[in-house]
């Protein structure tokens, strides 16, 4: 049989296309901001992960060409060998004061990240306990890893317990759960998965590439909402997101860390983080730092959307993030949606699988906290007519 059969009987992005319903790859004309222009024309962008609104903040951009015109444009290298420049150490020092951990590791981006903390800790006599509705990332870490993988309800702690019940004192077994889950925006029930890791002497790693700069008093996440910032063994991280960049790192003890750091072969065998985006980050940490109002900001708006959608009828799950969903069924109502609203002016994100069971797709609402009030009532006012049409 032809290897490529496959891609020939591939018919789904043709029938979507054809339909006039395909919201994939939409051409970006701006920098990311509030408002952008794609494909021709001015969107409301309700999509992005930006949330602390820094891709487009002049002190970012400008640590980012400096970075390039000191550094040149990339490493040609990777960390182990050529590729580490003094900035990334001066990233990673910053980084783990700010986090209270003992040592950071940059990867060059967060999903690589997960792939190299999980397979290198985890391996064929160990135990993975992962939630299952955890980022596609940390499960093609647990399958690199060659562990054995046992999923466990979302956010049910009777069920991960019952799961460590089984598990020998022989195994090592690691808890993965996301921070804040990318699809849904509900928060991990960290205080009860601490317990439950040091009652069977688990180990625990926290991926908040959505809680960094958005969750805690000071934007350090998860684990600093809870109150519980000693009690995560391994803190994973992006820069794609609060910190305005590209690139994913990993914080712990500094045994831990340093283990990943020789061991770990999407580390080992990638070019390093190029200049301009350890520069970039380092400033957006700085900012973060430096303007705690944006934190306010962000939970400001977040709560408003939220209000003015209920105001406005529409059905959401609740939670206390910027990520607000909102269930649209079925795949093809889904994506319809998506473009209907991108022509009258708002990007959102369509989940469907596999990210998504087949009828619980939904729409993806991002606030971050440069969206204003006005926007965003514009925004919900096109939302809210574009699900009523389409119902």
């Amino acid at each position: 049989m032809d290897l490529f059969k496959k891609c020939w009987t591939y018919t789904a992005v043709r029938d979507a296309k054809a339909a006039g319903i395909y919201p994939y790859f939409q051409e970006l004309m701006s920098k990311q901001d509030s408002v952008v222009t794609m494909e021709g024309h001015r969107v409301i962008m309700a999509g992005s992960n930006n949330y602390l609104g820094l891709t487009s903040h002049p002190e970012v951009i400008g640590a980012a060409v400096q970075a390039a015109e000191q550094f040149g444009s990339g490493v040609s290298g990777s960390r182990f060998l050529n590729g580490t420049l003094s900035l990334h150490r001066e990233l990673e020092h910053e980084l783990a004061t700010f986090l209270g951990r003992e040592d950071v590791q940059t990867f060059s981006t967060g999903f690589q990240a997960n792939l190299g903390i999980i397979s290198c800790i985890a391996g064929r006599h160990d135990v993975i306990l992962c939630d299952k509705e955890n980022h596609a990332s940390i499960y093609s870490g647990c399958r690199l890893s060659f562990a054995e993988l046992t999923r466990y309800r979302h956010n049910d702690m009777e069920d991960l317990e019952n799961q460590l019940k089984r598990i020998p004192d022989t195994k090592g077994k690691l808890i993965v759960t996301d921070g804040i889950f990318s699809m849904s925006g509900d928060i991990c029930n960290l205080p009860a998965i601490v317990r439950l890791a040091k009652k069977y002497e688990a180990r625990l790693m926290v991926d908040d590439a959505h809680g960094l700069g958005v969750l805690g008093e000071t934007g350090r996440g998860t684990a600093e909402h809870f109150g519980l910032v000693d009690e995560v063994d391994i803190l994973m991280g992006t820069f794609s997101k609060s910190l305005a960049s590209l690139g994913g790192f990993v914080a712990g003890k500094a045994e831990v860390v340093d283990f990943i750091r020789h061991n770990s072969h999407p580390l080992i065998f990638c070019a390093a983080v190029p200049p301009s985006n350890a520069a970039s980050a380092l400033q957006a940490l700085r900012i973060l730092k430096r303007e705690p109002e944006r934190l306010t900001a962000l939970r400001g708006i977040a709560d408003y959307v939220r209000a003015g959608l209920k105001r406005r009828g529409i059905a959401i799950r609740e939670s206390a993030t910027p990520i607000i969903p909102i269930y649209t069924g079925t795949i093809e109502r889904t994506i319809r949606t998506c473009c209907v609203l991108f022509q009258r002016g708002v990007y959102v994100n369509p989940v469907v699988p596999p990210a998504t069971p087949p009828h619980e797709c939904l729409i993806r609402i991002s606030c971050t906290a440069i969206h204003t009030e006005p926007l965003m009532d514009e925004a919900m006012d096109i939302i809210a007519g574009v699900l009523k049409d389409i119902s």
